[in-house]
Protein backbone atom coordinates (compact mmCIF):
# COMPACT_ATOMS: atom_id res chain seq x y z
CA UNK A 1 0.00 0.00 0.00
CA UNK A 2 2.65 2.43 0.89
CA UNK A 3 4.96 1.71 -2.08
CA UNK A 4 1.62 2.53 -4.15
CA UNK A 5 0.86 5.61 -2.62
CA UNK A 6 4.46 7.50 -2.72
CA UNK A 7 4.23 5.85 -6.73
CA UNK A 8 0.72 7.73 -6.98
CA UNK A 9 1.30 10.66 -5.52
CA UNK A 10 4.96 10.82 -7.63
CA UNK A 11 2.55 10.52 -10.90
CA UNK A 12 2.59 14.60 -11.40
CA UNK A 13 5.63 15.62 -9.94
CA UNK A 14 8.62 16.36 -11.97
CA UNK A 15 10.81 13.70 -12.56
CA UNK A 16 14.09 15.25 -10.66
CA UNK A 17 12.25 14.49 -7.16
CA UNK A 18 10.89 11.05 -8.42
CA UNK A 19 14.11 9.25 -7.15
CA UNK A 20 14.87 11.50 -4.48
CA UNK A 21 11.50 11.78 -2.45
CA UNK A 22 11.21 7.83 -2.91
CA UNK A 23 14.61 7.50 -1.12
CA UNK A 24 13.21 10.11 1.79
CA UNK A 25 10.34 8.38 2.13
CA UNK A 26 12.25 4.74 3.03
CA UNK A 27 14.27 6.79 4.80
CA UNK A 28 11.70 7.44 7.16
CA UNK A 29 9.40 4.52 6.98
CA UNK A 30 12.84 2.51 7.71
CA UNK A 31 13.83 4.44 11.04
CA UNK A 32 10.32 6.12 12.41
CA UNK A 33 9.36 4.63 15.01
CA UNK A 34 5.94 1.74 15.61
CA UNK A 35 2.65 3.17 15.85
CA UNK A 36 2.73 5.61 13.44
CA UNK A 37 1.06 4.90 10.36
CA UNK A 38 1.33 6.19 6.59
CA UNK A 39 -1.80 8.16 4.88
CA UNK A 40 -2.07 10.78 2.53
CA UNK A 41 -2.92 14.14 4.76
CA UNK A 42 -3.42 17.29 3.26
CA UNK A 43 -2.21 16.48 -0.07
CA UNK A 44 0.70 15.06 1.67
CA UNK A 45 2.11 11.62 2.42
CA UNK A 46 2.04 11.67 5.83
CA UNK A 47 3.38 9.46 9.16
CA UNK A 48 0.26 9.95 11.63
CA UNK A 49 -0.91 8.52 15.25
CA UNK A 50 -3.91 6.63 13.92
CA UNK A 51 -6.93 7.18 16.14
CA UNK A 52 -6.57 4.06 17.15
CA UNK A 53 -4.11 5.21 19.44
CA UNK A 54 -4.98 8.55 20.07
CA UNK A 55 -9.32 8.89 19.15
CA UNK A 56 -8.81 12.47 19.71
CA UNK A 57 -7.03 13.37 17.14
CA UNK A 58 -5.89 16.45 15.65
CA UNK A 59 -7.38 19.34 17.11
CA UNK A 60 -7.97 21.20 13.90
CA UNK A 61 -10.24 19.21 12.56
CA UNK A 62 -12.25 16.46 13.97
CA UNK A 63 -11.29 12.53 13.15
CA UNK A 64 -7.90 13.61 11.92
CA UNK A 65 -5.43 11.52 12.60
CA UNK A 66 -2.33 13.40 14.77
CA UNK A 67 -0.08 14.69 11.96
CA UNK A 68 4.04 14.18 13.05
CA UNK A 69 6.19 13.69 9.40
CA UNK A 70 4.85 14.92 6.20
CA UNK A 71 6.90 14.76 2.86
CA UNK A 72 5.76 16.96 -0.01
CA UNK A 73 7.60 17.58 -3.49
CA UNK A 74 6.98 20.96 -4.85
CA UNK A 75 8.16 22.66 -7.68
CA UNK A 76 11.29 23.96 -6.34
CA UNK A 77 12.36 21.55 -3.47
CA UNK A 78 11.36 18.84 -1.38
CA UNK A 79 9.71 19.25 1.85
CA UNK A 80 10.17 17.78 5.34
CA UNK A 81 7.74 19.09 7.49
CA UNK A 82 8.35 17.55 11.15
CA UNK A 83 6.42 18.81 13.74
CA UNK A 84 8.74 17.39 16.52
CA UNK A 85 10.90 20.18 15.86
CA UNK A 86 8.35 22.93 16.19
CA UNK A 87 7.19 21.39 19.44
CA UNK A 88 10.49 20.49 20.69
CA UNK A 89 13.25 22.78 21.19
CA UNK A 90 16.28 20.44 22.34
CA UNK A 91 15.37 18.46 19.00
CA UNK A 92 15.59 21.60 17.12
CA UNK A 93 18.83 22.41 18.49
CA UNK A 94 20.24 19.21 18.02
CA UNK A 95 19.17 19.00 14.20
CA UNK A 96 20.48 22.87 13.69
CA UNK A 97 23.88 21.64 15.12
CA UNK A 98 23.86 18.05 13.25
CA UNK A 99 23.11 19.60 9.94
CA UNK A 100 26.40 21.76 9.04
CA UNK A 101 27.98 17.72 9.58
CA UNK A 102 26.14 16.61 7.39
CA UNK A 103 24.99 19.03 4.48
CA UNK A 104 27.36 21.81 2.85
CA UNK A 105 24.77 23.76 2.32
CA UNK A 106 23.13 26.60 4.43
CA UNK A 107 19.78 25.22 6.43
CA UNK A 108 16.66 26.19 4.97
CA UNK A 109 13.91 25.85 7.10
CA UNK A 110 10.77 27.10 8.49
CA UNK A 111 9.04 26.40 12.18
CA UNK A 112 8.08 22.30 11.20
CA UNK A 113 9.56 22.79 7.30
CA UNK A 114 12.65 21.57 5.92
CA UNK A 115 13.37 22.55 2.81
CA UNK A 116 15.97 20.86 -0.11
CA UNK A 117 16.59 22.44 -3.53
CA UNK A 118 19.39 20.67 -4.97
CA UNK A 119 17.33 16.53 -5.97
CA UNK A 120 21.09 15.25 -5.61
CA UNK A 121 21.58 16.15 -1.87
CA UNK A 122 19.72 15.52 0.83
CA UNK A 123 21.11 14.42 4.02
CA UNK A 124 19.23 11.10 4.44
CA UNK A 125 21.19 9.63 6.81
CA UNK A 126 20.44 12.91 9.12
CA UNK A 127 16.90 12.69 8.78
CA UNK A 128 16.53 9.23 9.48
CA UNK A 129 18.38 9.73 12.86
CA UNK A 130 15.56 12.73 13.32
CA UNK A 131 12.85 10.80 12.08
CA UNK A 132 13.57 7.77 15.39
CA UNK A 133 13.80 10.46 18.31
CA UNK A 134 10.47 10.81 19.77
CA UNK A 135 8.12 7.92 19.93
CA UNK A 136 4.33 7.81 19.34
CA UNK A 137 3.80 8.28 23.22
CA UNK A 138 6.71 11.18 23.59
CA UNK A 139 4.28 12.61 20.44
CA UNK A 140 1.42 12.27 21.97
CA UNK A 141 2.29 13.82 25.57
CA UNK A 142 4.37 16.79 23.54
CA UNK A 143 1.07 17.58 21.65
CA UNK A 144 -1.50 17.34 24.60
CA UNK A 145 1.03 19.50 26.74
CA UNK A 146 1.07 22.16 23.66
CA UNK A 147 -2.61 22.24 22.92
CA UNK A 148 -4.22 22.35 26.90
Amino acid sequence: MSEDMIQAYLKDKEEKWHEPFTKLYQTIHENIPEGFTLEMQYGMPSFVVPLTIFPEGYHVQEGTPLPFISIAAQKKHLAVYHMGIYADKELLDWFQKEYPHHMSTKLNMGKSCIRFTNPKKLPFELLGELSEKITVNEWIEMYKNRTE
